[in-house]
């Protein structure tokens, strides 16, 4: 429980709100380089939920889904406080760029540094000023070129994990390992919950995707007693403990065979690529039953391009 929340040296009393630019480093063209952060606190104590967006700039279902629950104020807890991160990227948002100006990725610069190039700084912002506030956090995503179903990642081993991931109850908790040089591996070394929610693919907005998130952080409020007003209906979820990838064989022109959250049965047909040089098809079929996590859209792809993430039933 906190009863006092600062942040950049900025006291935030009970119902109160704060928006907040801090600034973390500069760019040679872009000048100044600021974290837009937004701080609600309800009248009652309770714990401190932060969530992020936008960590890539050309990720937009998360940032839309915080934008939506700002506007219609369900972001606003009754008791606790909720700390925002709408757009941690606003330069990548405002030029469509999975990246920072200086072409690094935000999400790989954790924990974070002093010295080093803006991503590192940038994090290190993050993990200094808004981490140690928060009792758990959410980091919003969507998926690259690839289309994702909406779906949390975590470690299902651990429990704190697991019991954030279904509370926000998604059609999927994913089970995975921790990334080098992500929040959510450093958040977790820092003692703190930090679960990745996945939906829809970059530079497009999903309704889908948009309504799963929104929903998903109601029950996360309402399930660590931040809200009044009750959860919406909760997914029937599935875990997956075990996934596999598909990737091209060849260079060439590729089509999908399944929609993203497909049910697949051992021996159905994945994708096609036809061979860039010889034009010959090569068809891809499951080797075992499976959900389709994640798919390409129809797009010319290389050798070893990932095509497909299936999630595996035990």
């Amino acid at each position: 429980m906190k009863r006092a929340i600062k942040i950049n040296g900025r006291l935030i009393p009970k119902g109160g709100k704060e928006f907040l630019r801090i600034e973390v480093g500069s760019h040679r063209r872009e000048g100044a380089i600021r974290l837009p952060v937004c701080v609600w606190r309800g009248e009652e104590d309770g714990p401190v939920l932060l969530i992020t967006a936008g960590l890539h700039g050309d990720e937009l279902n998360g940032v839309e889904s915080l934008r939506r629950m700002i506007t219609d104020g369900s972001i606003v807890p009754d008791a606790g406080t909720v700390i925002a991160l709408p757009i941690a990227n606003v330069w990548g948002f405002l030029n469509s760029s999975r990246f920072l100006p200086d072409g690094k990725d935000l999400n790989r610069g954790f924990p974070g540094s002093r010295t080093g190039p803006l991503s590192q700084k940038m994090a290190l912002a993050i993990m200094q000023l808004l981490l140690p506030s928060a009792d758990c956090g959410l980091d919003l995503h969507s998926g690259g070129v690839n289309e994702n179903y909406p779906h949390i990642r975590c470690v299902t081993g651990a429990p704190g994990n697991m019991e954030l991931a279904l509370a926000f109850a998604p059609p999927f908790i994913l089970d995975s390992p921790l990334m080098e040089g992500t929040f959510r591996k450093a958040a977790w070394l820092s003692g703190k919950n930090v679960l990745v929610y996945e939906g829809g693919e970059s530079r497009s907005i999903s309704e889908f995707a948009v309504s799963e998130c929104i929903n998903g952080i109601l029950r996360i409020m309402d399930h660590l007693g931040m809200s009044a007003s009750g959860a919406p209906e909760r997914n029937e979820t599935r875990i997956v403990e075990k996934s596999s990838f598909v990737r091209a064989e060849c260079a060439g022109d590729y089509y999908p065979g399944v929609p993203c959250g497909a049910e697949i049965r051992k021996g159905d047909p994945l994708a096609r690529v036809y061979d860039t040089v010889s034009g010959e098809q090569s068809e891809i079929t499951a080797r075992e039953n499976a959900t389709a996590l994640s798919v390409r859209r129809a797009q010319p792809v290389r050798e070893g391009d990932l095509l497909i993430h299936l999630g595996i039933p035990l």
